[in-house]
């Protein structure tokens, strides 16, 4: 129900559950969380793409396993879809969501824990439990930091769907792509031109200024940035692309 494809440092995890859009049920995040696990021990890994395979990134969670859902078993089945959200943020490495077809509901959320997100033309985007009698919940809190409270709001209480250019304008997607591939390779250029050990520094830092009070926050930032130096990356770097002047040798 996953697949992991792990090359030159990128590992490529797609939900494989196409004839059920990629709909989360207790196996399929059982996987996901193992998959991630082992990802996020993989040694040289620079970069992660979650996507998933057939026609939709992911309908959701499953109906079917959501109907079946009492009291007593609620809360078991939503802290899987939070332990895989929770695992994607925690990558030591970007993670990269590969968008297209439908993002619904728990899906949405794997997309929302991304660090950056491509989607396809035609994309449609929804949170839409309220209509089944249950608030969006987990890492649907992630939602008004990257679109704002009030579209945030327009989403998880009308439950109504918004079209990949809408995603586009409020900030929920980083880019709407004509060919998704292709803008994902492009991406991955980039990510593999930067320095492992700045780009997981870099990742901490941004969930830290969501999270953290902004003193907390450039408090840290000191730390880190002289840990850089731990390394002889930075002076490394620098030194490449310093000019340099007449009489240098």
């Amino acid at each position: 129900m996953v697949e992991l494809k792990l090359k030159d440092g990128i590992a490529g995890i797609f939900l494989n559950r196409p004839g059920k859009s990629n709909a989360l049920n207790a196996r399929l995040l059982e996987e996901l969380l193992a998959v991630l696990k082992k990802v996020e021990r993989s040694p040289g890994l620079r970069v992660v793409v979650l996507g998933g395979n057939g026609k939709n990134f992911c309908g959701g969670a499953d109906l079917h396993d959501l109907s079946k859902l009492r009291k007593s078993t609620a809360g078991k089945f939503i802290r899987r879809i939070h332990a895989c959200c929770d695992a994607v943020r925690k990558l030591p490495v970007p993670v990269v969501a590969r968008l297209h077809g439908a993002v619904i509901g728990a899906g949405l959320e794997l997309a929302a824990s991304c660090d950056l997100r491509i989607a396809a033309e035609g994309t449609r985007f929804a949170m839409p439990e309220v209509r089944f009698g249950i608030p969006s919940v987990v890492e649907a809190a992630l939602l008004p930091r990257l679109v704002g409270a009030g579209r945030a709001a327009w989403l998880v209480l009308t439950g109504e769907p918004i079209d990949a250019k809408t995603a586009l304008d409020w900030g929920l997607v980083e880019e709407l792509a004509p060919d998704l591939d292709r803008s994902i390779e492009v991406l991955l250029e980039k990510l593999k031109a930067a320095d492992r050990s700045a780009l997981s520094a870099q990742k901490r830092l941004l969930q830290l200024w969501q999270e953290a009070p902004l003193t907390q926050a450039v408090a840290a930032s000191i730390g880190i940035f002289a840990q850089a130096y731990a390394s002889d990356a930075p002076n490394k770097r620098l030194g490449a692309t310093i000019p340099r002047g007449r009489g240098s040798k």
